[in-house]
């Protein structure tokens, strides 16, 4: 199992793929505990998206579902959202307007225009009804839908049809609750019935720096872009069946390589007990849960920092890194090439 890459840059998660490919062995990346529904969604429906530039400079609407950028993307809101200004919105909190759904009071929802709380797990059901409000079949909706107001969605879903450009950021909080990728393709129907009116989009809110880099590569090189089983020869890709979780749980590996990530402070128990019981080699800047029981820890370079590598922004703009101070570590890259090389030594034996 080769698990991780998010924390890493793009040249070395084409190693990643290689070295994969060469043992026959499965390489998944932290999407399938993230937003992993959201890119299965996007496979069913497309993906409405457009850079976050273009959000700054234009939305006058911004809806955070499931997400709370204050504590998880501390800049989004002065960069892009509440208190950037663009090119057509001068004064960007006053004419901008921010929309966050919830099942409870965030601190984003306290400097939000309006706030909508709803019961956990009724993501999917608030979604259908402001789709039914925005096709005008307002009168099929309850009095309530999963603890909302008809009132207050009938003003929701206007406030979406009279924005110039809207923006929904969705986070964990739509991604996976019940429902999982069924939310986001609900959440992607309605940014199509509202672009029916206006002008729409809709971007997830992506956590480790690099994680749709990882997905990225491992789609170009591959097809698939996570969870990519190698065992049968082919790249063969069953999310639920050959993502990190299942595996570890079913105990299908017998080693675990973990480069940019920390699966101990995150996976099931479960899972644990069985990476604990199997070699693990580490490779990461900093020590983490996983180090307290890794076989062997390689210290590396950090991207962006001490190490040059490309990445990708949340919103799929690649960016070369640039090195700003020297390390004796190597990087990512360079240690995997060699491991890489005496992987092909052996095999050819």
């Amino acid at each position: 199992l080769l698990y991780g890459w998010s924390g890493t840059h793009g040249e070395a998660q084409c190693v990643g793929v290689h070295m994969a490919e060469l043992v026959r062995g499965v390489i998944d990346n932290t999407s399938s505990v993230c937003h992993g529904p959201s890119i299965l969604a996007i496979q069913e429906v497309g993906h409405p998206g457009c850079t976050l530039g273009v959000v700054k400079n234009r939305a006058d609407l911004v809806i955070y579902w499931g997400s709370n950028p204050i504590d998880a993307h501390p800049r989004h809101l002065s960069r892009y959202t509440r208190y950037a200004e663009g090119f057509f919105l001068e004064n960007a909190f006053r004419d901008r307007k921010v929309i966050v759904v919830d099942v409870r009071k965030t601190e984003t929802a306290n400097i939000a225009d309006e706030f909508v709380q709803i019961k956990p797990g009724g993501d999917y059901a608030v979604l259908s009804a402001l789709r039914a409000i925005v096709q005008g079949k307002t009168d099929t909706i309850p009095r309530t839908v999963a603890g909302v107001t008809r009132e207050q969605l009938v003003r929701v879903a206007n406030l979406c049809k009279s924005a110039k450009f809207g923006a929904v950021y969705f986070g964990l909080g739509l991604t996976m609750t019940r429902g999982k990728y069924k939310n986001i393709r609900n959440a992607i129907e309605l940014v199509s019935e509202l672009s029916r009116h206006t002008k729409f989009t809709i971007s997830a809110m992506r956590g480790h720096y690099n994680v749709y880099g990882s997905n990225e590569v491992n789609t170009w090189m591959t097809g698939y872009p996570f969870g990519i089983d190698f065992s049968r020869g082919i790249a063969f890709y069953n999310p639920g069946e050959t993502t990190a979780v299942d595996i570890l749980a079913r105990k299908e590996c017998d080693a675990a390589l973990i480069v940019g990530s920390d699966p101990a402070a995150h996976f099931p128990r479960r899972c644990l007990e069985h990476l604990a019981d199997i070699p693990v080699v580490q490779l990461d800047p900093y020590p983490n849960a996983t180090t307290a029981f890794c076989n062997v820890q390689i210290p590396v370079a950090v991207t962006g920092i001490d190490a040059v590598g490309t990445a990708y922004r949340m919103d799929g703009v690649p960016i070369r890194t640039r090195k700003v101070l020297s390390t004796d570590y190597p990087s990512d890259r360079e240690v995997l090439l060699k491991m890489y090389a005496l992987m092909q030594e052996a095999q050819e034996r």
